[in-house]
């Protein structure tokens, strides 16, 4: 079977939760061929592979949300059928996407002057005088022409054909996914880690980039896009029950949803090393993460130094990449040298984490955004109990749910500097403890979440589509 994988912003430039997965789930479908679809801002990133792909990726086709428009030149109004549609679209009003993608995807316009042109400047005066009118035009019309623009590239890309579309998000990856269901009639499955729109409805309304009601806007784009894929997509997982709900209340149809739990190796960190000398007389402290602002690294710094005031013998060790230039990673390089703490925070940059985790007596996690983190899941594997902040399925991973073993960790609010210092030093003072949850931690991931069982979740899910997909062959051979 030829399956499309779909993805935003991660695999295979960029190490991660979803990155990782991603190339797991590859890996253990070797009688599978896969292509892979990536979106990434602009051509700057083409080519530039974090991960060495699988024999049975045989393609990659990128998309660049901020192209250079390559579309012929088009002269005069588009037809009256088509210009309603992107009126549709625009006031959000039984959105006709079958006309727009028939006209991006036959048609391709020029971009440039489409979004330049007298069509597109009646739809959003129209949208304007409905709703925003309190504010001036000009910037109003420019901030709609910056939102359509990656849109618009999305919907006029050309698409390999596969027997299953498997989008690893809503937004732009289920748009194109949608595409291809629409244009080739192939199943379209969407398996969110994170809830895509309310994630990015987070980091707008912390954005300084967009102010005001312009933040709505985006927001209420973002949202038209999820609906658009949960309308057309054959199945919706997600990694817990909460998710789940939320997809549903976001319009996901319920009979669609399924929930279907990450899961790790627990045997690869069974026999990993363990304390060294250069630990002796430390309290070590494991961060496993990227140095990007959703991780909110800066609050943890923070915490740990807090915590570090009162009991000397810690140390942090942030474990993860960051791209040279980053104004994030430097950020957090100068907030450790401002609080004095070179000699008590490693950076590590990118390394093998099961060379690190067994020398750690605790790990943290203080994003303000996350699914079901594998970090949490490797740290339970080895048997070290979690600091983690109260977002995505942490609490449930961390407290349990209903599965008796205990809790194998803190949880905490996000941001909260002094309960995030205070779980350090509660797990610091009590290593009995340390261990106990860590016990819990480690029944937990080896009951419930082992990578076999997910790969059986997967090969059934596969096995399902390829199955319909024959059928559905052999029904039309039948009838020609």
């Amino acid at each position: 079977m030829r399956i499309c994988i779909v993805v935003e912003g991660c695999y295979p430039y960029a190490v991660g939760g979803v990155s990782s997965w991603v190339h797991s789930i590859i890996q253990s479908f070797s009688e599978h061929e896969f292509m892979i679809v990536t979106i990434i801002p602009d051509h700057s990133q083409r080519g530039k592979f974090v991960y060495t792909l699988p024999d049975n990726v045989t393609e990659v086709h990128e998309l660049y949300l901020q192209d250079t428009d390559w579309g012929r030149r088009r002269r005069g109004r588009i037809k009256r059928t088509e210009y309603n549609a992107l009126r549709s679209l625009l006031l959000d009003q039984r959105i006709d996407w079958e006309t727009l993608i028939n006209f991006f995807q036959k048609k391709r316009p020029s971009l440039n002057s489409l979004l330049m042109g007298e069509d597109f400047l009646h739809a959003v005066e129209e949208f304007y005088q409905l709703n925003y009118s309190q504010v001036v035009f000009s910037d109003f019309l420019w901030m709609m022409r910056s939102i359509y623009l990656p849109l618009f590239f999305t919907l006029k890309m050309k698409l390999p054909e596969a027997d299953l579309y498997h989008c690893l998000s809503t937004g732009y990856a289920g748009v194109l996914g949608s595409v291809a269901k629409y244009l080739y009639g192939c199943p379209l499955m969407i398996s969110e880690h994170g809830i895509y729109t309310r994630e990015r409805e987070e980091e707008l309304v912390k954005a300084k980039w967009v102010q005001g009601l312009y933040k709505n806007v985006w927001i209420h784009q973002f949202r038209k896009m999820s609906r658009l894929a949960y309308d057309r997509a054959d199945l919706v997982t997600s990694l817990y029950e909460e998710a789940r709900l939320l997809q549903i209340e976001l319009d996901c149809p319920e009979e669609k949803t399924l929930v279907t739990p990450n899961g790790i190796r627990v045997e690869d960190f069974q026999d990993i090393p363990g304390r060294t000398e250069e630990d002796e007389g430390w309290i070590n402290v494991g961060a496993v993460l990227r140095l990007t602002p959703i991780k909110d690294v800066k609050s943890m710094i923070q915490a740990f130094g807090f915590a570090k005031e009162r009991e000397p013998a810690l140390k942090l060790w942030i474990m993860g990449p960051w791209e040279e230039g980053d104004q994030y990673a430097q950020d957090c390089f100068e907030l450790v040298e401002d609080m004095g703490l070179q000699d008590d925070v490693v950076f590590t940059g990118r390394i093998n984490v099961k060379e690190y985790l067994g020398r750690m007596d605790m790990t943290i996690l203080t994003s303000i955004s996350e699914g079901q983190p594998l970090t949490i899941l490797e740290s339970f594997a080895a048997h070290r109990p979690v600091i983690a902040t109260d977002v995505g399925n942490c609490r449930g991973l961390i407290m349990g749910e209903g599965d008796g073993f205990g809790a194998a960790g803190i949880v905490t609010h996000i941001m909260n500097l002094e309960e995030i210092s205070q779980a350090i030093l509660y797990l610091a003072h009590r290593p009995e403890d340390r261990r106990k949850m860590g016990e819990a931690g480690y029944q937990r991931v080896s009951a419930k979440y082992r990578s076999e069982q997910m790969y059986e979740t997967y090969q059934r899910i596969y096995k399902d589509f390829f199955q319909k997909e024959r059928d559905r062959n052999r029904q039309t051979a039948g009838v020609s």
